[in-house]
């Protein structure tokens, strides 16, 4: 890590269906080994289903599933003295997307239907309509931040 200066965010094009660069930022996350229409496929396919089994806009559904599993709270370990504390701070937004997206795709994996583009689909609806592995494990991560609140007075 460079001490001189942070390192510029580099810009990420929308994708090419809807022109939407948070879409494109999650199916960044979905690819392997550098397949990006691989995961395009699979995005797509996964939008393309919600968008049968819902008959909404997919691309709201998206969205909301994305909110509903922003943290706005995590914890920090701080080490003050001799013991290390758990410190519960807020989540800069762009952190706050980037976690959402890698807990749904980690979710998803973990789901055991057929294919890649069924278990995103089926964790998307899941998180818009606030149930899911995903929404759990923002609950997790609140309920600690919560419980660890004595400890917050050691914020820096």
């Amino acid at each position: 890590m460079s001490r001189r200066h942070r390192a510029e965010k580099r810009e990420i094009i929308p994708d090419p269906k809807f022109g939407d660069t948070v879409i494109s930022k999650f199916m960044n996350s979905v690819m392997y080994d550098g397949k990006k229409s691989e995961a395009e496929a699979i995005v797509y396919g996964a939008l393309d289903a919600i968008e049968q089994k819902v008959r909404q806009e997919p691309v709201a559904v998206f969205h909301q599933a994305l909110d509903n599993v922003m943290p706005q709270l995590e914890v920090r370990s701080r080490r003050v003295g001799g013991a290390t504390y758990q410190v519960p701070v807020e989540v800069r937004v762009d952190r706050r997307q980037a976690l959402a997206i890698r807990w749904l795709i980690s979710a998803a994996r973990a789901r055991n239907e057929r294919t890649m583009i069924e278990r995103l689909s089926g964790e998307l609806m899941d998180a818009s309509n606030n149930r899911g592995n995903a929404v759990k494990k923002r609950e997790d991560t609140h309920k600690m931040a919560e419980a660890n609140r004595a400890f917050s007075h050691y914020r820096w």
